[in-house]
């Protein structure tokens, strides 16, 4: 399977007929928040393939203007294309808006789906627009990960775990990924390519 990434940035060039071209065979794309519903629903529309989301701390137009048949992943389990995905949405609190979350209202929301993980036996992905604490994350109260995350990871051990949120320049794509255990940690800044039978990341 090749999966789109998406996070943060929006890239024009993925919404035209170039980013059909320089991604074919896309089965699914996963976008990790703070990116316009016009843009979401742009690439499902032109890659003609699910797309699943999170929205990240600035997606406030979501809650009125929600992507057209796009997914929102936020607080459930979902297969899509045969995949098994989780998600959650927003940063950690830091200046009171709507889509940010206390740790402990973090780790509330990751245990009230215990009983669909088990239900599901597992979960292949697991999307977010925060990443787990200390890992690609930044000290600053913005942009600080979640700690019930590495829980998660440990608990389950997801094959990816996708994120936003961190904004860095990758000199490769391997800069991406931090792997704990069997799951690989995954920055989707701007934008990447899974493929999960080479095992490779673009």
């Amino acid at each position: 399977m090749k999966i789109l990434a998406v996070a943060d940035k929006v890239e024009p060039y993925l919404c035209e007929p170039s980013g059909q071209v320089r991604f074919p065979g896309i089965d699914l794309i996963l976008a990790c928040g703070d990116l316009p519903p016009e843009y979401l629903t742009s690439l499902s529309t032109l890659f003609k393939v699910p797309l699943g989301y999170v929205r990240g701390n600035h997606d406030i137009r979501h809650q009125t203007v929600p992507p057209a048949g796009c997914i929102n992943l936020h607080g459930r389990i979902a297969t899509i294309q045969g995949l098994r995905l989780g998600g959650f949405e927003g940063s950690r609190w830091y200046n009171g808006g709507p889509i940010q979350y206390t740790e402990r209202q973090m780790h509330r929301m990751t245990r009230r789906l215990r009983w669909a993980f088990w239900r599901a036996k597992g979960v292949d992905c697991i999307v977010t627009h925060a990443p787990p604490r200390h890992i690609h994350d930044a000290e600053d109260p913005c942009h600080r990960g979640f700690r019930c995350y590495s829980t998660l990871i440990e608990r389950y051990q997801p094959h990816y775990f996708i994120h936003g949120h961190i904004h860095t320049l990758f000199r490769s794509p391997r800069e991406r990924i931090t792997r704990i255990g069997e799951t690989r940690v995954i920055n989707a800044y701007g934008h990447c390519l899974l493929d999960t039978e080479a095992d490779t990341i673009a």
